[in-house]
This record gives structure tokens, sequence and C-alpha cells, in this order.
């Protein structure tokens, strides 16, 4: 009989048995475009982490008002990236003084 494991957030999995284990084990073995890493392999993989910046941001904790950043977020992904070119283009338009 399979084992259920719950996870601290209440979702459930439900464990593989051994008869499974083996049968996924051996389609691995005869497939020649997978690799199972051994575990020093597992052990020396990296986990990606997030990409490096660019160097030229720096990262700032800023209050707005809720609708306004309601409406850029709206807006979809790169909302972000407008609201710094708005700010960029307002110090280089003059509107903001260094």
């Amino acid at each position: 009989m399979p084992k259920i494991l719950t996870l601290n957030n209440g979702r459930t999995l439900r464990q593989n048995t051994p008869a499974e284990e083996a049968a996924i084990a051996d389609g691995i073995a005869q497939d020649p475009d997978t690799h199972e890493p051994s575990a020093s392999e597992i052990a020396n993989m990296k986990r990606p982490g997030r990409p490096l910046g660019s160097g030229t941001k720096t990262q700032v904790t800023l209050r707005l008002d809720t609708a306004a950043l309601e409406a850029f977020k709206a807006t979809g992904p790169g909302w972000q990236t407008r609201i710094n070119d708005l700010l960029r283009e307002a110090v280089v338009s003059g509107q903001v003084s260094r």
C-alpha cells in the first residue's frame, strides 16, 4: 500500500511503491536520452539563484499610493520598469531636481 505524505501546507502526496520506483528506474535505464544523476552529482549541483542585476540599479523600499501602484500593476508585467522609466524621464526633463 502506498504511503501518503501530508505537507505543512495541507497538501497530500502519494509516495511511489517499490514496484513503481523499479519501473521508473527501468524506464530511465532503457532511455538513451535520459541520465539519472548519481548521489555525488546531485551533491555537486548548484541551485539556480536569481540572476545578477545589471549593477545600474539600487534596491529600495518605497511607499506609493495604493491607487497609483494598482494602476501600474494592472498594466501587466514590467510595471516596475515603467515606474523607473517615468522617474528617469522626470529627472532628465528637469521636473525633479538632483
